[in-house]
């Protein structure tokens, strides 16, 4: 499922427009996003959380040439789904 089938299905299911449902999920990845720059977390219980890791500086290998390579540290964006969620897809 795409963004744009994303706005549909909520739109449909919550019997609002389309440009309210684009407007709702537009402000949603915002907030979660502005959370997440700001070293917060997101949890939306049932559904799961979002954090903000570290990973450090790693050596890597270039997959053409065989060189090593360095990789350098950055931050990267996690999520765990919660329990609800990961019942209902087994």
């Amino acid at each position: 499922m795409n963004k744009s089938e994303l706005v549909d299905s909520m739109a449909a299911d919550a019997g609002i427009s389309k440009a309210a449902a684009k407007k709702a999920l537009d402000c949603m990845m915002g907030c979660v996003e502005k959370t997440l720059k700001g070293g917060g977390r997101v949890s939306l219980v049932g559904f799961g959380s979002w954090s903000v890791t570290r990973r450090a500086a790693r050596d890597g290998r270039n997959p053409q040439t065989g060189k090593t390579i360095r990789i350098a540290a950055k931050n990267v964006v996690k999520f765990k789904p919660g329990a609800e969620l990961k019942n209902s897809v087994n």
